[in-house]
Parts: C-alpha cells; sequence; structure tokens
C-alpha cells in the first residue's frame, strides 16, 4: 500500500504525528481496531463474492451442453423468386370448375 503512494519514512511518520495529534492517545487504539475489524470484514466480503461466482460459473458450465448443434441455414428466397423458379418449370396443372384439370377433354 505505501509503495503505491511511494511514501518514505518521513512522510509515514509526519502522518502518524498528525493522526496523534487529532485524535489523542487514548483513541488511537480504539481507531487501529475499528479499523482492522473493518479490513476484515472487507476481506471477508469479497471472499465470500469470489466464492459465490465461482459457484455460479461452475453451475453454468456443468449445466451447458458439451457439444453445439450444427447451425441450420434457413432459406432466404423471395416470393417473385418463387414465382420465377416456378414459370421455369412450367404452368401448374389447375382444376376446372368441372373438376377436370386443364388442358384435358372428356371423349
Amino acid at each position: 500500500m505505501l509503495a503505491l503512494f511511494n511514501f518514505g519514512g518521513g512522510e509515514i511518520i509526519l502522518i502518524l504525528a498528525i493522526v496523534l495529534i487529532l485524535f489523542g492517545a487514548k483513541r488511537l487504539p480504539e481507531l487501529a481496531k475499528g479499523l482492522g475489524q473493518g479490513i476484515k470484514e472487507f476481506k471477508k466480503a469479497t471472499r465470500s463474492a469470489s466464492e459465490g461466482m465461482r459457484d455460479v460459473m461452475q453451475e453454468v458450465s456443468s449445466s451447458a451442453p458439451k457439444r453445439l448443434s450444427p447451425v441450420t441455414t434457413v432459406s432466404t428466397r423471395s416470393e417473385d423468386e418463387d414465382a420465377i423458379s416456378a414459370s421455369a418449370l412450367g404452368p401448374k396443372a389447375q382444376a376446372s370448375p368441372d373438376g377436370l384439370k386443364a388442358g384435358t377433354s372428356t371423349l
């Protein structure tokens, strides 16, 4: 932590002297105890959060399928393309009102 702010020995002694003057000698042990308990609770909370995230990740990975199915492509042909391909195949036989196919005659 001290390396983060690059404090030297003189700066640390100055900060401790200011804290001693502001809070007094009787309150310093209480402040140190409170600070220690706060750090302890913070570490406990981060540890439990990390364990919770690990548990969730294990549940997700165990419930995920092992193999992915191949992706099927969906035809994106338009109605115009369908009409063009149908006309290229020739006329469709359609029923007439009398029930006969078009183009056939009854003898």
